[in-house]
């Protein structure tokens, strides 16, 4: 991949909500309520004070900045000056040191690209010293093997299957990655 090619990472803003809902409903594999969940946490998130990734500060020779502590964090991949992908992730609530990716959505145009793999990556950098371990609930339907494929591939792996979860033949699936220290 070019460096062209590479996505640009960038904060997120409540400019960005039509297109943020036009990816993940691309996506395809989203009902409907949980796109309006979507919108909801995405509202949230660009609604808290400080850039929605909650970087402040620039470079600091390659550790994370100190973060602003917010209930999300989103960030949006661009391919040439056009919103493709976004992640959010957040604390999971009474935990020590656990943190939940929430959604990671990209445009079916650009899967393939290296966008996902860029915002996961700059997920666990931010969270590296903060976090001891992300988790990330998926779906078991036949339609969410590329997103469970993408997990494994990037060192997640399944600990738990919750069957019947989402629905009737829709089963949770779990998948943690531990972070160093």
């Amino acid at each position: 991949m070019t460096d062209s090619a590479r996505p640009r990472l960038r904060d997120l803003t409540s400019a960005d909500s039509p297109r943020i809902h036009e990816v993940t409903a691309a996506t395809s594999v989203f009902r409907e309520e949980e796109l309006e969940i979507a919108a909801e946490v995405f509202r949230d998130c660009v609604a808290a004070p400080g850039p929605s990734g909650g970087d402040v500060g620039g470079d600091r020779g390659g550790a994370p900045a100190p973060p602003q502590l917010r209930p999300y964090y989103a960030l949006g991949a661009e391919l040439e000056a056009r919103l493709v992908g976004w992640i959010c992730w957040g604390q999971t609530p009474c935990t020590e040191g656990t943190w939940d990716l929430y959604w990671l959505a990209v445009d079916p145009a650009a899967q393939g690209a290296g966008v996902g793999s860029a915002l996961v990556l700059e997920m666990e950098r931010r969270l590296t010293g903060r976090a001891r371990l992300i988790s990330v609930d998926t779906s078991g339907r036949a339609d969410y093997d590329p997103t469970r494929s993408f997990y494994e591939s990037r060192g997640y792996r399944a600990v738990a299957r919750v069957p019947d979860f989402y629905a009737p033949g829709d089963d949770q699936v779990i998948f943690t990655k531990a972070l160093p220290s």
